[in-house]
């Protein structure tokens, strides 16, 4: 997975993490579990804001 792959992180972290209200996360803690996700092969350093917010919207989504 790259950091454009959104709807497949946002799955991914659903299922890792059902614990998690994704509308309280902070984007530093979202960066870390994405970086952490099997499968995640991108640069964390390709990142921003823009991204982690669509990441963090597809996840609301995921959950409702």
């Amino acid at each position: 997975m790259k950091w454009t792959d959104t709807r497949q992180i946002a799955i991914a972290l659903a299922d890792k993490h059902e614990d998690i209200d994704p509308r309280t996360i902070r984007f530093t803690d979202l960066h870390r579990w994405v970086t952490e996700l099997d499968g995640f092969s991108d640069s964390p350093e390709r990142s921003g804001e823009k991204i982690l917010e669509a990441i963090q919207m597809a996840w609301i989504e995921e959950t409702e």
